[in-house]
C-alpha cells in the first residue's frame, strides 16, 4: 500500500511538472527558470500555490493574486498522470518496470497534448519516450521489435509521400511507432497501431468541416496505452477469432 501511495504521490507532482513542459517547451522556452507564476498577473507563485491539486482546488481555480481563472487543463493533467502511475504499478511485475512504463506513458501523454496544442513533437521528449520503452522488457528483443515497426512506418512514409506527392507523416510518428513495438511487440504491436487509427476515424470525421488538422500521435499514444492496458483480454480476443 505505502508503494501505491508512493507511486500515487509521484504521479500527481510529474503531473504539476507537466504542465511546465507542454506550456513552455513548445515555445522554447525553460521549464525551470523563471519560477511558476500566474500568466495573468506574472506574479511568483509561493510554495503552498504549487501543490499538486490542491492548490487548484483550495484556490477554487483562480489565482491568489489577481484571482483570475487558472485553467482546469492543469489539476487535469496532473490528475491523468496519477492515474497512469497507479495503473502502471498495478499491472507491472517490478517496481522498476512500473517506473518505467510510468515516466513512458506520461512523456505520451505530454506529446499528445502537444501535439494536439501546437502541432509539434519536441525530440527532448519523443527520444527519452523511445529510450525508455525499451527498458519495458527484453532490451534486444524490444530494440528488434523497435527497429522493425520504426523501419516499417519510414516505409510506409515513403511510398505514401510518393503516391500523394507530400510529405506524409512526420518524423515523430516513425518514433513513436518504434515504441509500440518495443513495448507491445509484433502482434500486439499491429493491434495497437490499427486500434489507434480506428479511433481516429469518429474524430476525423468531426473536425474535416471545421478545417482543424488532426495529429495521429495522441492516437497512436491512446492505442498503445490502451492495448497494454488490456494486454490479456485482447490475446483471448485474437486467439477466439483464429482459433
Amino acid at each position: 500500500m505505502m508503494e501505491l501511495i508512493l507511486f500515487a504521490t509521484i504521479g500527481l507532482c510529474f503531473g504539476s511538472f507537466l504542465n511546465v513542459v507542454i506550456v513552455r517547451l513548445p515555445k522554447g522556452q525553460s521549464v525551470s527558470l523563471p519560477a511558476s507564476h500566474c500568466p495573468t498577473c506574472k506574479e511568483s507563485l509561493k510554495w503552498y500555490h504549487n501543490i499538486p491539486l490542491f492548490s487548484w482546488l483550495f484556490l477554487r481555480g483562480k489565482c491568489a493574486f489577481c484571482k483570475e481563472p487558472i485553467s482546469s487543463m492543469y489539476p487535469l493533467v496532473e490528475v491523468a498522470t496519477c492515474s497512469v502511475f497507479v495503473l502502471s504499478y498495478l499491472k507491472s511485475d517490478s517496481i522498476f518496470q512500473g517506473a518505467v512504463l510510468s515516466l513512458l506513458f506520461a512523456l505520451l501523454f505530454a506529446l499528445s497534448m502537444i501535439d494536439f496544442k501546437y502541432k509539434a513533437v519536441p525530440d527532448a521528449l519523443s527520444f527519452p519516450a523511445l529510450g525508455l520503452s525499451i527498458l519495458t522488457g527484453d532490451i534486444i528483443l524490444s530494440v528488434q521489435n523497435a527497429l522493425i515497426f520504426a523501419g516499417g512506418f519510414a516505409l510506409l512514409r515513403m511510398i505514401v509521400s510518393s503516391i500523394t506527392k507530400k510529405e506524409a507523416m512526420g518524423e515523430a510518428d516513425i518514433i513513436i511507432a518504434g515504441v509500440i513495438g518495443a513495448v507491445c511487440g509484433i502482434k500486439l504491436g499491429l493491434f495497437a497501431i490499427y486500434l489507434g487509427a480506428l479511433i481516429t476515424i469518429p474524430a476525423f470525421l468531426i473536425v474535416r468541416k471545421k478545417g482543424f488538422e488532426l495529429p495521429f500521435i495522441p492516437f497512436l499514444s491512446l492505442g498503445l496505452f490502451l492495448t497494454w492496458a488490456y494486454e490479456t483480454e485482447i490475446l483471448k480476443w485474437v486467439e477466439n477469432i483464429y482459433g
